[in-house]
């Protein structure tokens, strides 16, 4: 199950948790983000313990959107030692998604 995200929780649970993470980037009015929010929860569930997924509300926690450079949602960042190294934009399919973890994580 992915992790609701805040600004008090997001340093601990993806920016030092030693696990590559994701970070679902949405709003509960954003349609597309419904779309794959579906898609991050199987992600979540598959990657279990391999990698951190989380899910960021930009209504609650702009600031955190803003730090990110979150222009569109949904987005899915991709951390690694604490710094976002790729981001998907829009609603992909799974397969896609897998595909940029194992291009950005390495086989896991």
């Amino acid at each position: 199950m992915a992790i609701e995200l805040t600004k008090d929780n997001f340093k601990q649970e993806i920016l030092d948790s030693g696990l590559p993470a994701i970070v679902d980037f949405w709003a509960t009015w954003c349609m597309p983000c419904r779309m794959v929010a579906t898609v991050v929860e199987e992600i979540a569930t598959e990657y279990a313990g391999k990698v951190k997924v989380g899910k960021v509300n930009v209504d609650d926690e702009g600031g955190l959107a803003a730090q990110y450079g979150v222009m569109s949602i949904p987005t899915l960042a991709f951390f690694k030692d604490g710094k976002v190294i790729e981001t998907i934009v829009g609603n992909v399919p799974k397969a896609h998604i897998a595909e940029r973890i194992e291009k950005s994580f390495g086989k896991l």
